[in-house]
């Protein structure tokens, strides 16, 4: 009974450690605190919060940093990014989405790297804040577990 997730609005998702279910929430399940101010956006159309690849990817997310903004559209991306305020945001889009997204979301200053899921190398490589054309999630959360540690002393010394 699997059906895809269309509703336009974002998601936000915390996984339950004991039951491995994804549910909706408002809560923060407590993590490193270096991620305090960050999340990550999936940006990608064929997020299906049903099935369990999906929700294994997720899973995978969640042990890296506490929240996660699932989105089906670029725009919804955009407008997410544009009323963010002072947090700081990893991108993660399919390729498909991603050759229109990143030129719209590369110079905001609220990205602090975008990662691109099954990609163009060539076309997604000349943008700075790309870190990388990824073909599972495993990578990009260890890319993500580099970064926090560097994000942490930035988020120091600005204070």
């Amino acid at each position: 009974m699997s059906r895809k997730n269309r509703n336009p609005a974002i998601l936000k998702l915390t996984t339950s450690s004991t039951s491995g279910k994804i549910a909706t929430s408002g809560a923060m399940r407590p993590r490193r605190r270096m991620a305090e101010n960050y999340l990550v956006i999936w940006v990608d159309g064929s997020i299906d919060t049903d099935n369990q690849d999906c929700k294994n990817k997720l899973e995978q997310l969640h042990t890296v940093i506490n929240e996660v903004k699932l989105c089906t559209k670029p725009k919804q991306c955009v407008e997410f990014l544009n009323g963010m305020g002072s947090g700081k945001a990893f991108v993660i889009s399919s390729g498909a989405l991603g050759k229109n997204l990143v030129h719209n979301i590369h110079g905001m200053t609220q990205v602090d790297a975008i990662y691109i899921f099954h990609g163009n190398r060539a076309f997604h490589e000349q943008w700075s804040k790309v870190r990388g054309i990824f073909n599972s999630m495993k990578p990009i959360c260890e890319s993500l577990k580099k970064l926090l540690p560097n994000v942490n002393i930035t988020m120091m010394q600005s204070r």
